[in-house]
């Protein structure tokens, strides 16, 4: 859903598309010259909003996405994007069609699929934009490396038409020695077949091996694209990482929502569910308009988590509940009222918090915290690029 503004809403994200401009311009800035973006816009964009992060990025110059699954692709597709959307996952032979209708390309997971998806071309007659996917190490997806000689074979599939190649490197976003030689290995592995493909007299298709981390940690690896995917909304998976990453990459989304109803508690007056939270003192409390069901990480109950409010911390206490959250503001200086706006990630007066810190406090990492702010959650694009 997306709104113009958050005038009538309970709880919204606002997405900033200059901090996407100025990401997007950092993220290639690192990157050798002819390697291209293919931003990964799955998960709704990291949570963000994937139609409305791939328009301003078609806005921006971007000609080609990756998605988890076949209906992500199709939803951009119907939203007006023209350009390639690769299918990074598996699409059930079931949905072959969508592939051919809305021509999209399909990640190849490994030989036996690619005869599945060939045979499909054959019957339709139509030949299929494939990238070849190899597992050099991360045993997930993708033809083993040292089966070169079926990797090759696979050029030979008359209604497959291979685009791109590609790896994923599982240890980039570690520099201890340990990840580092696993990444550089993947790396060989990977340059193995790429030079088997090419003793065997086919063309090379466009090779893509950098992530988020790779582009960060390993940028000279180049490549004819780069897939960065939470980098680009202008976060680093960890509050580690965030201290040194921070001062190149400015956050795209601030989640924001409504204070519902002020009240004071007495002393040892219990507040939330459970009878879980005990007033330590004369109190006064805030009920904001969000809960777990909009994403917000229920292990942040009972002052592990915090809001901002006018500028100032207030703990969350009690237990977040599915459609509210209980705040302390008995040490806001002002006074604070029904309807006025709670940021929960984003910055209000001179205090942030970043996602990266809320995922810290949840023990978990932001792209699990961004990725399940929910549906309901209107989206707002804050200004035009």
């Amino acid at each position: 859903m997306n709104i113009t503004s958050p005038s009538t809403s309970r709880a919204w994200i606002e997405l900033d598309p200059e901090a996407l401009k100025q990401n997007v311009e950092f993220l290639q800035s690192r990157l050798p010259k002819g390697c291209r973006l293919m931003p990964a816009v799955k998960a709704e964009a990291y949570g963000h909003g994937a139609n409305l992060i791939a328009e301003q990025l078609t806005q921006m110059g971007i000609d080609a996405f990756c998605v988890a699954c076949v209906d992500e692709a199709v939803s951009l597709r119907l939203h007006g994007i023209e350009s390639e959307i690769l299918v990074l996952g598996y699409t059930h032979p079931a949905q072959f069609p969508l592939l051919q209708q809305y021509h999209l390309s399909q990640t190849i997971v490994d030989a036996s699929y690619a005869a599945l998806l060939d045979q499909y071309g054959k019957e339709c007659t139509y030949t299929f934009p494939v990238h070849l996917a190899i597992d050099t190490g991360m045993h997930r997806l993708g033809e083993p490396f040292d089966r070169t000689d079926t990797i090759c074979q696979l050029f030979r599939l008359k209604h497959l038409n291979i685009d791109g190649i590609f790896t994923h490197l599982s240890a980039d976003d570690s520099l201890a020695p340990e990840a580092c030689a696993f990444t550089r290995m993947q790396v060989e592995h990977f340059e193995q077949v790429l030079t088997a493909i090419k003793k065997q007299g086919f063309p090379l298709p466009k090779v893509h091996m950098l992530a988020s981390y790779g582009i960060l940690n390993y940028s000279e690896l180049g490549g004819d694209y780069a897939r960065p995917g939470i980098a680009l909304y202008g976060v680093v998976s960890t509050a580690e990482d965030s201290l040194i990453w921070s001062r190149y990459l400015s956050p795209v989304l601030s989640l924001k929502c409504r204070i519902a109803s002020v009240r004071d508690l007495k002393a040892g007056d219990c507040a939330g569910y459970g009878v879980d939270y005990h007033a330590p003192k004369d109190m006064r409390i805030a009920t904001l308009t969000i809960g777990y069901a909009d994403g917000l990480p229920r292990n942040l109950s009972n002052g592990t988590g915090s809001v901002l409010i006018h500028g100032h911390r207030a703990p969350i206490v009690g237990r977040i509940c599915m459609d509210q959250t209980l705040v302390d503001i008995s040490g806001l200086p002002e006074e604070v009222s029904a309807g006025e706006i709670a940021v929960l990630i984003g910055t209000s007066g001179t205090l942030q918090i970043r996602a990266e810190e809320i995922a810290e406090q949840s023990g978990s990492i932001t792209n699990e915290v961004l990725s399940r702010l929910g549906v309901r959650l209107p989206r707002l694009v804050t200004s035009s690029v």
